[in-house]
């Protein structure tokens, strides 16, 4: 018999699925490709006002973070990197002049990042002079030879975007035939599914948008979509900012019917915002070829050993005595409770929401016009309704078919936006899991010595003294950045890798200059006067009477034969520990399949009920 917990996954295994899931499967939706299209004409390599990078640098170090971060995140995603208004010309058939291919649409890996880096810096800059030149420019054709690269490609795309990088709001300076013929290529694009985005650098005078490139752009997808920006792109940071928001592909870990009421429905997608940043699980290589190998599991019949199909597999559960013997089918209809989605239950005061609820990530819903029309309508009227209220939805939510539901507030959570008016918080419903109340434990608080006025209001002012304006993304993880690095060296072929600054360390010497003698004055409020908090610590008690000898091994725990048959009897074999299980198989002489607790118990039940 299965054991029934191989078939019935907990709460935590549901968790877990849900990350994994967050990131999309290749196989279904297909893959992302993304394609950078960069002006190489003179104006993009003079340096900026400071001196300190031009436009074509900050162009590539900005393309090597992107392919640097598609090899950690997503591999199977394809890039490729194209340069226009070029003097060499290198593309499939060489059929467009001043058009050169630097990277064909392909998976992102070490030697890509490797090339990039020949084009960074000054020397960056000569090897461009020569290897591809500056020349005429003529955006149609490199719109035309994009659409060849995207055409030869036989995998299945789910996303295709093409950005383009520039500082000429006028690249063909006029010339109206080129300017017609960019945008009838550009249309044609936009015909088979590619979303262009345009990049635009700084420039002396100002970019101007409107004079051609309006025409060339894709319109925004939906209302989350940031748009066209008018403002360009000064700083690296600003750049790989608006590249970051454009590249990355929101996925909708599913999507669900929200049911307002009998009769009302609107469709949302469920997204996750923030996830636990974990190591990528190990590849297994097969030992001579270095090929990824794949991992097959049969089950065998205990007795004959016969390969079992999933058909031949019941499941059980002891009840009241007896083994209850269920179907695959069974145990489904059993966890089943409804169909996937969201039920609203109520509405609650948000000062009802505590802080200890907190049990898991939340998650962010947000309205699929395109599953149920009108839904983008009725779920804004709610979130406006409830952020005016200042009030909560309590709703049942299922995330899944066969899995259990769990009570869930939907926090109304409104738009944002920064200094440059790009979107920094999107709108929509914050989903946040409630606990049960078996979840919440009363726990019996330690009573200690209870701290005088002068020493709290001391306190206090340490406190004050220490505080500041918390950011979660303000602190990486040092063991991941260390992990990552080590990888990027090995690939790259480095000496050594990059060092990194772990930002969780407490800054010391800053601390100190703030609290100045507040520290002091604290610690002679608290500690009597002859108190040395770092004095030696009192020595470790010996662990033997008789003096520095190991202690005596415990006994181990015998059970009797009698008492053995007992438990059978009443069932209470589950009372008992696994080495305790253990070694009365071996006392009777009883061998076991497997060491889990109740393989143990069903070999001692049978053997001990002859």
């Amino acid at each position: 018999m299965a054991e029934w917990r191989q078939y019935y996954q907990n709460e935590d295994d549901e968790v877990e699925e849900d990350e994994e899931d967050s990131g999309g499967d290749y196989k279904i939706s297909g893959r992302d490709s993304l394609v950078f299209l960069v002006d190489a004409s003179k104006e993009m390599f003079i340096k900026s006002e400071d001196g300190e990078t031009s436009n074509f640098d900050m162009t590539m170090q900005c393309v090597r973070s992107v392919y640097t971060s598609k090899i950690i995140s997503s591999d199977k995603d394809l890039v490729a990197l194209v340069f226009y208004g070029t003097e060499q010309s290198k593309n499939p058939r060489n059929s467009f002049k001043h058009v050169y291919v630097y990277h064909d649409l392909d998976s992102p890996g070490s030697q890509r990042v490797l090339d990039i880096d020949k084009l960074l810096g000054e020397k960056g800059a000569q090897f461009a002079e020569k290897t591809i030149g500056s020349g005429e420019t003529s955006l149609g054709e490199a719109l035309w030879c994009c659409s060849n690269l995207y055409s030869d490609i036989k995998l299945r795309l789910s996303h295709k975007r093409l950005m383009i990088f520039t500082c000429r709001d006028d690249p063909h300076g006029g010339d109206g035939a080129k300017d017609r013929q960019a945008r009838t290529k550009a249309a044609d694009l936009k015909e088979t599914g590619v979303v262009i985005d345009l990049m635009h650098l700084t420039k002396p005078g100002g970019f101007d948008v409107s004079l051609f490139f309006c025409d060339i752009v894709s319109p925004p997808e939906d209302e989350s979509e940031l748009g066209l920006q008018i403002e360009p792109c000064r700083k690296l940071e600003d750049l790989q900012k608006r590249v970051r928001a454009k590249e990355l592909k929101k996925r909708s870990q599913s999507r669900l019917t929200f049911s307002l009421g009998e009769g009302v429905n609107l469709a949302v997608g469920v997204y996750v915002l923030a996830r636990t940043a974990t190591k990528p699980s190990a590849v297994k290589l097969h030992r001579d070829t270095n090929e990824p190998v794949r991992t097959k599991t049969r089950y065998f019949h205990a007795h004959n050993g016969g390969i079992l199909l999933p058909n031949d597999m019941k499941r059980a559960q002891v009840y009241g005595k007896k083994q209850i013997v269920m179907e695959k089918d069974e145990v489904d209809e059993i966890k089943k409770f409804d169909d996937p989605g969201l039920v609203l239950m109520g509405f609650k005061p948000m000062d009802r929401l505590k802080l200890h609820h907190h049990i898991r990530p939340a998650l962010f819903i947000y309205p699929e016009e395109e599953q149920i029309s009108g839904s983008s309508c009725v779920f804004t009227a709610l979130l406006l309704k409830c952020s005016e209220k200042n009030v909560f939805a309590l709703c049942r939510y299922i995330p899944r078919r066969n899995t259990p539901p769990r009570f869930v507030a939907l926090v109304p959570q409104r738009e944002e936006l920064d200094q440059s008016q790009t979107q920094a918080t999107p709108p929509g419903f914050n989903v946040i899991f409630l606990p049960f109340a078996d979840d919440i434990r009363t726990l019996d608080a330690h009573v200690g010595p209870t701290a005088s006025d002068e020493q709290v209001d001391k306190m206090k002012e340490i406190v004050h003294k220490l505080r500041f304006k918390y950011k979660s993304d303000s602190f990486e993880n040092p063991v991941l950045q260390q992990h990552y690095r080590n990888l990027e060296a090995l690939a790259l072929n480095m000496l050594e890798p990059e060092p990194i600054e772990d930002l969780t360390m407490p800054k010391v010497q800053m601390m100190d200059a703030r609290l100045g003698p507040l520290a002091q004055e604290f610690k002679d409020l608290v500690y009597p006067p002859d108190y040395n908090p770092e004095g030696k610590p009192a020595a470790k008690r010996k662990t033997a009477e008789s003096g520095g000898g190991a202690a005596e091994k415990k006994p181990k725990a015998e059970i009797s034969e009698e008492e053995l048959k007992n438990h059978v009897a009443n069932s209470t074999l589950g009372k008992l520990t696994v080495p305790v299980l253990k070694d009365a198989c071996k006392q009777f002489g009883i061998r076991t399949t497997g060491t889990k607790k109740q393989e143990l118990i069903d070999a001692l039940t049978m053997q001990l009920s002859k």
